[in-house]
């Protein structure tokens, strides 16, 4: 009996212990949930020093997952109170990411759950993003509207059960963190964008009338005009040597970007008759959305389930999140699982 068969052959528990490997970008993660019951989240972040060079720089974060992986796992195993033999599965992100980032901890996971003996699991650092809900909310059930809003990607989904998605929008161009990063570097702010352009925010007024993207209907995103109506501000006011305020700009920018988020996520929720609005990804940490969402929810009489800001940006958590819907499903990898760079939004990835 090889791998794979033993994998599919051992039994499935109704609340099993997961380990969760996460290495997409600059963030070395891993965590142990028990069921729905978080045991225990470690993050070691390079962030500090991809910031030096504006952001993150691929070959320095491969390497500082290197040094990192063995000990996150370490101490994740040990802060859940376990010893490695009472795992039952091993999930990973295997796409999307930095393809070195994340064969760091695709290569550990494969060892790890060779020797204990225990299925692969390979998730979609998207579908982790979605599911880190289900750790903020234990009674949460599809169906729902998921927003997801992160650095790669932004979209309007819904859940229709825990492995059935239908997209609803997404970006036509910049995703919505991606926009927060490059209106940071406009305004001189440091990396991570994102939460520098909500600090300096909450200095400012929304006075400027940037526009709030894409109008044609639906539920489609398009960050580029906002983006380059940010930009062309800055420069027209530099160059004719007139002063203005920083804060004032991110304050506008913030306003249409997250501003379009929450009205069409609650939108989608009323036309599909969905009761519930979940969040999830990196901007889903913005304080300003958050506050939003909330606002908008309350009044469409919805409810809003929002991880913890820790867990919306990346993180091993959501990741063991997915894996144990995929644990339920008998969703198990190959050891001959690659990582992929790349997973289009709603497709699943070779394994």
């Amino acid at each position: 009996m090889n791998y794979a068969q033993r994998a599919l052959a051992a039994p499935k528990k109704e609340e099993p212990v997961i380990l969760g490997i996460e290495s997409s970008c600059d963030e070395t993660a891993a965590a142990v949930i028990r069921g729905r019951e978080l045991l225990s989240s470690v993050i070691l972040s390079s962030a500090a020093e991809q910031a030096k060079y504006g952001g993150v720089v691929p070959e320095i974060a491969s390497r500082a997952h290197t040094d990192a992986i063995g000990e996150a796992v370490e101490q994740a195993v040990k802060g859940a109170g376990i010893t490695e033999r009472e795992l039952d599965a091993v999930a990973v992100t295997y796409g999307a990411g930095l393809l070195g980032a994340l064969l760091v901890g695709l290569s550990f996971a494969k060892a790890y759950a060779f020797a204990l003996g225990v299925p692969l699991i390979g998730v979609d650092h998207i579908r982790g993003h979605m599911a880190a809900a289900y750790l903020a909310d234990k009674a949460l059930e599809p169906p729902f509207i998921t927003l997801l809003a992160s650095g790669g990607h932004t979209a309007i989904i819904y859940t229709k059960s825990y492995t059935d998605f239908e997209i609803l929008g997404s970006t036509r161009d910049d995703a919505a963190g991606e926009a927060f990063d490059k209106a940071a570097r406009v305004l001189g702010l440091p990396y991570p964008g994102g939460p520098s352009i909500e600090k300096l925010a909450k200095q400012g007024r929304a006075s400027i009338p940037f526009p709030k993207m894409f109008s044609g209907g639906g539920y489609d995103f398009s960050y580029s005009g906002l983006k380059t109506a940010v930009i062309n501000y800055c420069h027209n006011m530099e160059q004719k040597g007139e002063n203005y305020s920083k804060a004032d700009v991110a304050a506008s920018f913030q306003s249409a970007a997250c501003g379009a988020l929450a009205e069409r996520a609650v939108a989608a929720a009323k036309k599909k008759g969905a009761a519930a609005v979940v969040a999830g990804g990196g901007v889903a940490a913005n304080g300003y959305l958050r506050e939003l969402l909330a606002n908008e929810c309350a009044k469409a009489g919805l409810k809003l389930v929002l991880p913890e800001k820790k867990f919306c940006t990346d993180n091993a958590a959501m990741i063991a999140a997915e894996g144990l819907i995929q644990y339920r499903a008998g969703n198990f990898a190959e050891l001959s699982l690659n990582a992929c760079a790349h997973i289009p939004l709603g497709k699943k990835g070779k394994q």
